[in-house]
């Protein structure tokens, strides 16, 4: 009874006052008519108040996003389907669902009728030119009389999340390099002094089954090698992202890092779509939720877009290189680098020597803010990389196509002729 009282509009509690009042006046005035005309605006909220209090009310809400992983700027669908599970009917409903800001405006519906087994869904879009991962919900209800004298309200607590996943543009094929190297269960062992048996074994690990144990392998090897069921050769490739604040400029969308995030995203697509199992690994070591994919598993690249799309900057001045394990020797790498300075120099080094083949994007973060292009492309083939800057103008796929022209033998020609005394403290 206090809620439903708590909850009298202006025009409830202005037929409250006027019955008051004329009740009053009739007293005073000796006016019967009027204080009958009193009791019945008194009479008409109260009793309002009384049955919406007594309206034991049970609405259900499901709420569904399709899809739940969406690329920025392309639209997502949310469906609201609300039922009423109560016996008693309600009135008409006001709808108004909590939506992020950057999703777009909060939506609200009207909806009446509303009875026992009453069942209704609404659908609205969302839409949002910036990644990240939105909450949408939760829903508040307001359920009013047919008079508007008395309005309560309702929250539901259930959330859905949206992921809005970077831009993403196809890339062309070009030579890659350090295809079907593998690594762990997937590199074979000894090729050039074994024999077909050491292809098919690997070393034992604890939970494998003893009755598997290879022992003249093991002998010759000096520890306990297993036979591979079957021999599951993939390549697999290493996504780099450079997500420093420091090697980054401009803000918001338009910054240098979301060019980089977008290029990130554009090649983990590509990557997955010629075969290659991918792993994500940023400036503060590898992503946990973008692990390689297992074998037999669909190729996609949904886990790393979803990694991606909750990429911040990191205030962290220095590269993890804790990823730069034993089994991350051999294989692919990528990467898309902001600036560079000096104390990276090592780490790039130590990138390039673990991989088969080694590709960068540099993102030309001085260009960015309208400065005069930087040598991160020039300090990149220093190190043994086949590098290709991005400019604020240029065309992802026009970079990537220019990779395929950069070899590795020509920046190790600029390597020997460049003198390490000379190289410049902060570039972009």
């Amino acid at each position: 009874m206090r809620e439903a009282l708590a909850g009298l509009t202006v025009r409830g509690r202005a037929f409250l006052a006027a019955g008051v009042t004329a009740i009053v006046c009739a007293i005073l005035l000796d006016q019967p008519t009027l204080a009958r005309v009193g009791i019945l605006l008194l009479a008409v909220a109260l009793l309002t108040v009384a049955v919406l209090a007594r309206n034991r009310y049970r609405l259900t809400l499901v709420r569904t996003v399709t899809p739940q992983l969406v690329a920025a700027g392309q639209p997502a669908r949310v469906t609201l389907t609300l039922a009423n599970e109560g016996l008693a009917p309600n009135g008409a409903l006001r709808l108004e669902d909590q939506v992020p800001y950057v999703l777009g405006t909060r939506p609200r519906f009207v909806v009446e009728g509303i009875g026992h087994g009453w069942r209704h869904s609404v659908t609205y879009q969302v839409r949002s030119d910036v990644r990240g991962r939105f909450e949408i919900g939760p829903m508040s209800v307001r359920v009013s009389d047919p008079f508007g004298l008395v309005e309560l309200g309702r929250t539901f607590r259930t959330t859905v999340p949206l992921i809005v996943t970077p831009r993403t543009v196809p890339l062309p094929q070009i030579p890659l390099g350090g295809a079907w190297t593998g690594s762990g269960d997937n590199r074979p062992r000894a090729f050039a002094t074994g024999s077909a048996e050491d292809v098919t074994v690997r070393e034992y690990r604890r939970g494998d089954d003893l009755r598997r144990v290879h022992w003249r392998s093991s002998a010759r090897v000096g520890e306990l090698m297993v036979r591979r069921e079957e021999q599951p050769w993939q390549s697999r490739a290493t996504l780099f992202l450079d997500n420093r604040a420091s090697a980054h400029r401009g803000q918001g969308i338009a910054s240098s890092l979301e060019a980089a995030v977008s290029a990130a995203a554009s090649i983990a697509v590509h990557l997955t779509r010629r075969g290659f199992a991918v792993r994500l690994v940023t400036a503060t070591g590898e992503e946990p939720g973008s692990a390689w994919h297992v074998r037999g598993a669909e190729l996609n690249a949904g886990p790393l877009l979803e990694s991606l799309a909750v990429v911040t900057p990191v205030p962290q001045a220095r590269l993890e290189t804790s990823w730069l394990g034993e089994g991350a020797h051999g294989g692919l790498t990528v990467a898309v680098f902001g600036g560079i300075v000096s104390h990276d120099l090592p780490v790039l080094r130590r990138m390039q020597h673990h991989a088969a083949s080694a590709l960068a994007v540099a993102v030309d973060v001085d260009a960015w803010i309208g400065g005069a292009p930087g040598t991160a492309t020039q300090l990149l083939g220093q190190q043994g990389w086949r590098a290709a800057p991005l400019g604020p103008r240029d065309r992802l796929d026009a970079v990537w196509q220019e990779l395929a022209h950069t070899s590795a033998q020509s920046a190790r020609g600029v390597a020997r002729a460049a003198h390490p005394e000379a190289e410049p403290e902060v570039v972009g």
